[in-house]
C-alpha cells in the first residue's frame, strides 16, 4: 500500500492530495509551483527563478525519501508561455548530471496556481536497500 506524505516544510496542500505518494518502487511528487513554497513572492514572474526554486525544493523532497534527481524517470512541466521554454530549460538542465535527463513532457498551461509561471511534477525510481543506484 502506498505511503502518502506531505513535506513538513511546505504548507498543507489546499487540494485533496499529498505532496508525495511512495510505494516499494517509485516516488510520485505532486505538481509544485513557486507559489506552493513559502516566501516565494519575490520570484513570481521570473520563470528562471521559479524553476530554480521548484527544482531545489524537489531535490529536498527526494532526499527526504532517500532519492535524488538522478533517480527521476519522468517529469511533467507546465509553463504559462511556451515562448519561455528555453529560459526554463536552461535552469532545468543545471540540475541533471552528464545530460542524463528523465523522460519529459512540457505543455503550455495558461493559468497555474497562484499566478506561478511553471509547475513541475516528477516520478523517481526508489533505491533498493544497500544499493547506491535506483533499480
Amino acid at each position: 500500500m502506498p505511503d502518502h506524505r506531505n513535506d513538513p516544510t511546505l504548507p498543507t496542500p489546499l487540494f485533496p492530495g499529498s505532496h508525495m505518494a511512495i510505494d516499494d518502487d517509485y516516488v510520485f511528487l505532486s505538481g509544485l509551483t513557486a507559489e506552493d513554497i513559502q516566501g516565494s513572492e519575490t520570484v513570481l514572474g521570473d520563470i528562471r527563478e521559479e524553476t530554480r526554486l521548484v527544482m531545489r525544493r524537489i531535490q529536498l523532497m527526494l532526499a527526504s525519501v532517500g532519492c535524488s534527481l538522478n533517480d527521476a524517470v519522468r517529469v511533467d512541466v507546465h509553463i504559462t508561455d511556451l515562448d519561455e521554454i528555453r529560459m526554463m530549460d536552461a535552469v532545468y538542465a543545471e540540475f541533471f548530471e552528464d545530460h542524463r535527463y528523465p523522460a519529459r513532457t512540457c505543455t503550455q498551461s495558461p493559468r497555474l496556481y497562484g499566478g506561478a509561471h511553471v509547475e513541475i511534477t516528477l516520478m523517481a525510481r526508489r533505491r533498493r536497500q544497500g544499493d547506491g543506484h535506483a533499480t
